[in-house]
C-alpha cells in the first residue's frame, strides 16, 4: 500500500524530473559520488570583493582541521563584523567546506559577515563525536581569534545545512554545556537531527522523490555511529536525543513538507519552545530535502532563502559598505 504524502511543489517537480536520482547509498556508491559532492569554490568568489584565507587547526587527537575564512575585501574598520560559522551538508559522509557555500556567502554580501567554513572529518572513516568535535574545535579557534579576524564575538552565528545543520545543533549544545563560546544564534537548514529515523515523514519518503531518502539516511547514520548501540549514541551527534533544550540561542529552522527530516525538525523547534526558548520554524510546502540549495532559481527557493536572510537581518546590521 502506498503511503500518502505531501506532493512536491509543481516547479520543483518539473526541475527534478530532469535530474538522475538515486534512492540507495552503499560503500561502493559513496566512493563514486564523493568526488562530485562539492563544486569548486572559485566560481562562487568571482565578482565578489572577498578576501580568502586558509587556516588549519588541530583536533584533540592532532588531526588537521582545515578552515576557510572569507571576509569582505573592504570592511568597515570602525566596527567589528558578525561571523557565520558554516558546517556543510552531505549526510555526514560526503561534501567539504565549499559545499552549499553560496548560502552563507549571501550573508557576507548582505551583512558584511565574515564566513568561516569548516572541513570536518567524514564518516565512515571517522565515527561518533569526531565530526561534531572537529566543528567545535574550529569554532573555538574562531572565538579565540575574533580580534584578528575582525569579528564581534557577541555576534557569532553557527549555521549549517542537512548534516551540517545537525552538526550546528550539536555544536550549539556542546558550547552551552561547556560554557564557551557564546553563540548568538543558530541557523539550521533541513537539519539531520535524529538517528532513529522513525518519524512519519521518514517513512513517507522512503523511496523519494528528492535527493535524500529514508534508506540513504539510514546509511549515513550507520556510517557515523559505527559500533555504537542506541543507548550509547551521544546527543551531540544526534541532537534530538538531548533531554534539555533550554538555554539555547535564538534558533531558525526550516525544511520542506516533502522530505525525510520534516517531523524531526518540527519536533526540535517545538521542544525549544517548550523549554522557554525562541525558535522560528518554516515548513516550505512541497519542498524536498535541499531544494533551495539545488534549485535556488525556483520561486519557492528564492522565498525560503530571502526569508532566512530577513530573519538574520533582525539580528545583524545591514552591511555598511553595501
Amino acid at each position: 500500500m502506498t503511503t500518502a504524502r505531501p506532493s512536491l511543489d509543481p516547479e520543483l517537480h518539473e526541475l527534478l524530473a530532469d535530474m538522475p536520482l538515486m534512492s540507495q547509498l552503499s560503500p561502493e556508491v559513496l566512493a563514486q559520488v564523493r568526488p562530485f559532492s562539492s563544486m569548486p569554490v572559485e566560481p562562487l568568489l568571482e565578482g565578489r570583493a572577498i578576501d580568502r584565507r586558509e587556516v588549519t587547526v588541530h583536533a584533540k587527537d592532532g588531526a588537521p582541521i582545515p578552515l576557510s575564512v572569507f571576509s569582505p575585501a573592504h570592511p568597515d574598520r570602525a566596527a567589528a563584523a558578525p561571523c557565520v560559522y558554516w558546517m556543510h551538508g552531505g549526510g555526514m559522509v560526503m561534501g567539504d567546506r565549499f559545499s552549499q557555500l553560496d548560502i552563507p556567502l549571501e550573508w557576507l554580501d548582505e551583512f558584511g559577515a565574515v564566513v568561516v567554513s569548516v572541513d570536518y572529518r567524514l564518516a565512515p572513516e571517522s565515527t561518533g563525536t569526531t565530526l561534531v568535535d572537529d566543528c567545535y574545535q574550529g569554532l573555538l579557534w574562531v572565538a579565540d581569534h575574533a580580534a584578528e579576524l575582525g569579528i564581534d564575538p557577541a555576534r557569532l552565528v553557527v549555521a549549517g545545512a542537512s548534516a551540517g545543520g545537525g552538526l550546528a545543533a550539536g555544536v550549539t549544545l556542546l558550547a552551552r554545556d561547556l560554557g564557551t563560546p557564546t553563540i548568538a544564534a543558530q541557523v539550521l537548514i533541513g537539519p539531520m537531527l535524529d538517528h532513529r529515523n522513525t518519524s512519519t515523514s521518514s517513512r513517507q519518503y522512503s523511496d523519494g522523490p528528492g535527493v535524500w531518502t529514508r534508506e540513504m539516511n539510514e546509511f549515513g547514520w550507520r556510517c557515523v555511529l559505527g559500533d555504537l548501540t542506541d543507548d550509547e549514541v551521544p546527543e551531540y551527534i544526534s541532537p534530538a536525543l538531548a533531554d534539555d533544550l533550554s538555554g539555547l540561542p535564538v534558533t531558525y529552522i526550516d525544511t520542506g513538507s516533502a522530505e525525510v527530516f520534516r517531523d524531526e525538525d518540527t519536533a526540535y523547534a517545538t521542544r525549544i519552545w517548550a523549554a522557554g526558548g525562541q525558535a522560528e520554524l518554516h515548513i516550505w510546502a512541497g519542498g524536498f530535502h535541499g531544494f533551495d540549495a539545488l534549485y535556488p532559481q525556483a520561486r519557492i527557493s528564492a522565498t525560503a532563502r530571502r526569508t532566512r536572510s530577513d530573519w538574520l537581518a533582525r539580528l545583524l546590521p545591514t552591511n555598511p559598505a553595501a
